[in-house]
């Protein structure tokens, strides 16, 4: 992309399945959902510019539109024509924000914890990784953002070997470049260089009216709380809704084994040619 390499993972053939992250992950977090879908379904899991196996320039426009360009681009030079949508945390408003541009190629969703709205409402142990000086120095120099996720994201304690795949990518300074960003990419303000495009993604959620949709969501999230999943369930009135109260933001870690037969039944009832 522009130069650099966005690292993906393509395994498996058949219908497409769409699988996008947010921060401070990366393409890690839907491990054990490849690991379940490959063999019947072709998994497509990008890691964001400055995420996971990626590239992670210094110097890049680390913004939501550049994000959902680069994954326009990448899915245009995959082939996916049409495919089920996985979305978690910032992949919500990234992913969403492919899906309202090409609704004709949007065969299904699945919502994890995530957002694709404008809203004010932000935890402070997040707001002061905002701050000036103290975030750079918090999320890029003490990786306080990144280690910390590996058990504020969680309810059941994650396992050492895990902790150590989801941070695998963000060893330096350098290499916490994005994870920064994406913090101070949060659009709090009508002035922000992000709202006008989150505003679009949210405008385009009507052309997704209709779609298959599967909410999975993790009832002790600290950053995506009830609000979020009222709201979804708000927008989309019909969509099929699972709530897990003992599960955290990464709700596929504390609630794995019922949300992976969840997916699968879903993925079984999404009709029509979606496969690339």
């Amino acid at each position: 992309m522009d130069g650099y390499r966005m690292a993906f993972l393509d395994e498996g053939e058949g219908e497409c399945v769409v699988m996008v992250h947010g921060n401070p992950s990366w393409s890690y977090l839907y491990r054990n959902l490849v690991s379940a879908l490959r063999p019947r379904y072709r998994c497509l899991v990008p890691d964001h510019m400055g995420c996971g196996r990626s590239d992670k320039p210094q110097r890049y426009p680390y913004r939501l539109r550049t994000h959902v360009n680069n994954l326009e681009r990448l899915l245009d030079r995959c082939g996916v024509n049409r495919c089920v949508l996985v979305v978690h945390d910032w992949g919500g408003a990234i992913g969403m924000g492919w899906a309202g541009r090409h609704p004709e190629r949007v065969a299904g969703l699945v919502v994890l914890n995530t957002a694709a709205f404008p809203s004010d409402r932000i935890p402070l142990r997040i707001s002061v990784c905002r701050w000036p000086l103290l975030g750079a120095l918090l999320v890029r120099g003490a990786n306080g953002f990144a280690r910390a996720a590996t058990f504020m994201a969680v309810r059941r304690r994650m396992r050492p070997s895990v902790a150590a795949g989801f941070l695998a990518p963000y060893g330096s300074w350098r290499d916490r470049v994005a994870v920064h960003a994406f913090v101070r990419d949060i659009p709090l303000s009508p002035r922000h260089p992000s709202m006008e495009t989150l505003v679009e993604v949210e405008r385009s959620l009507d052309r997704l009216a209709g779609k298959p949709m599967l909410i999975c969501w993790g009832g002790g999230d600290f950053c995506f709380d009830d609000h979020f999943y009222e709201q979804w369930r708000c927008r989309f009135p019909d969509a099929e809704a699972h709530y897990f109260p003992d599960a955290g933001h990464y709700v596929l870690e504390d609630a794995l084994e019922a949300i992976r037969p969840l997916v699968s039944r879903f993925l079984a009832r999404c009709s029509g040619p979606h496969s690339s």
